[in-house]
């Protein structure tokens, strides 16, 4: 049975060792761990008191051994190295009084290739106070520790590649909200977007059941957050206002079987800035029957956003006066002779002096007064109206809805914020001539325009005409 057990078995003499033990406790060892510790010379001092004296056939193949005695020649090539620490834990189970003692380490064969191995030993009945026989079994494990291994990368390798990863990673749990659907799905309900409408609490509800199990680094600094129990104590200030809407989306994908999707939301850090998004959602595999893990990917488009609406800004508005620019003008025209609202009144206004001061003192001094301008108009206007620069000192008010009097009173108003303009700069007098017209249905409003432009140069002649009396 020894001979032709399919583990190998190593009958060995462990008396010099006990002889050892004895004598360290007559100087007083009492705790061998510390002893050894403090003189490791000692481990091996202790490994020249064990005498082989018998090993089977399983032994040989294992250590790529010829006979047990070029096994024992090759016992230092076969006990070193990563050995040591489960050798001491062997010795201090026999130092404390135990029998049997086991570990995990690692020998190498005679070729030097390395075993990963589990060994066990105890001592023999019937020879408890001399240690003269002990057994001890190996097992090669060398490919169940490789694949461990193996595994361990793995694993260090994706935990490295999600919280290393350039965009926002979230694993989360979405099983609670899968359970929530599949209730009110059992209940009879179709339509998932009609029963929101009506029921908008569930939409709360869900977003409350959906458990974060991580997030990455790059998720904390995106959200500045100092670690993620903070991140997780203040999901309600990321996912609030334009959230609920999306989420709504989210949940109207998952009850109509889309496990994978993308689509563009709004969070907010915790510092309370605004954070444009692009959202991937995926089910793992493996998880479509349960929505147990769940990947969020998210990428910051914030700068891009800020760049679109800054360009959308662009297209429509005069850089120097921030007011619409004629492009938008002229778009804004066509649409309210199509469908109004009705009566629509256009003040057509001019920048008065503009050529004498760009020849006289230069354009920064014109461009000054057309920005002063056009902060006189987006002051005078209410959120209905439209004020726009619509030639080089030439601008426009458009008043949907307006009639002669709202225009009168816009006039009345224009008039004074130029005054108090002109006492809050210093130097250049802003004057404004302008024109006023109404445009009832069934009228063109070019031709109010008209009229708006007659009255405009009829004001502009007076202002020169007084302009060359004063001088």
């Amino acid at each position: 049975m020894f001979e032709l057990a399919p583990v190998s078995l190593w009958l060995e003499d462990y008396s010099g060792l006990k002889r050892l033990f004895d004598a360290w406790r007559a100087e007083g060892v009492t705790d061998l761990r510390a002893s050894l510790r403090e003189m490791p010379e000692r481990i091996a001092q202790c490994s020249q008191t064990l005498r082989l004296v018998k090993v089977n056939r399983k032994t040989l193949e294992l250590y790529e051994a010829a006979d047990q005695a070029a096994l024992e020649q090759g016992l230092t090539r076969i006990f070193r190295d990563d050995m040591l620490a489960a050798h001491v834990d062997e010795l201090v189970e026999l130092w404390n009084g135990g029998t049997r003692f086991a570990s995990n380490t690692v020998n190498y064969t005679l070729s030097g290739r390395r075993l990963d191995i589990q060994l066990a030993g105890t001592i023999l009945p019937g020879y408890e106070d001399s240690w003269e026989r002990v057994l001890v079994s190996i097992e090669d494990v060398t490919e169940r520790e490789a694949a461990r291994r193996r595994l361990a990368i793995s694993e260090a390798s994706a935990r490295g590649l999600f919280e290393f990863s350039p965009v926002s990673l979230w694993v989360e749990d979405f099983s609670s909200v899968k359970r929530l659907l599949d209730d009110i799905r059992a209940r009879g309900i179709e339509d998932l977007r009609v029963f929101l409408d009506v029921h908008p609490e569930f939409v709360e509800r869900c977003l409350q059941e959906v458990r974060v199990v991580d997030v990455n680094r790059l998720t904390l600094e995106m959200y500045c957050a100092p670690d993620k129990a903070t991140l997780l104590r203040c999901l309600p200030g990321i996912f609030r206002d334009d959230m609920r809407q999306s989420f709504k989306e989210e949940l109207i994908d998952l009850w109509q079987g889309k496990l994978f999707y993308q689509r563009e939301i709004t969070n907010y850090s915790l510092d309370g800035d605004k954070l444009h998004v692009h959202l991937q959602f995926s089910v793992l595999p493996g998880f479509e029957h349960s929505w147990e893990l769940v990947l969020v990917a998210l990428v910051d488009i914030t700068a891009r956003k800020k760049a679109e609406a800054y360009l959308e800004f662009l297209g429509k508005h005069d850089v120097l006066t921030k007011l619409y620019n004629r492009s938008y003008y002229v778009d804004e025209l066509n649409r309210l002779e199509r469908k109004g609202p009705f009566p629509v009144t256009v003040i057509v206004l001019d920048l008065n002096g503009l050529k004498d001061a760009n020849d006289q003192l230069g354009h920064a001094a014109g461009d000054s007064l057309l920005r002063r301008a056009g902060e006189v108009l987006t002051e005078a206007i209410d959120p209905t109206a439209r004020a726009a620069r619509i030639g080089g000192d030439e601008f426009a008010v458009l008043l949907p809805g307006g009639d002669e009097r709202d225009g009168a009173l816009m006039v009345e108003r224009i008039h004074k914020l130029v005054e108090i303009n002109n006492q809050f700069y210093s130097g250049q007098v802003l004057s404004l001539s302008l024109g006023v017209a109404t445009c009832h249905v069934g009228e063109r409003l070019e031709a109010a325009l008209q009229r708006a432009d007659l009255l405009m140069y009829e004001n502009k002649r007076s202002y020169y005409s007084e302009q060359s009396g004063v001088h």
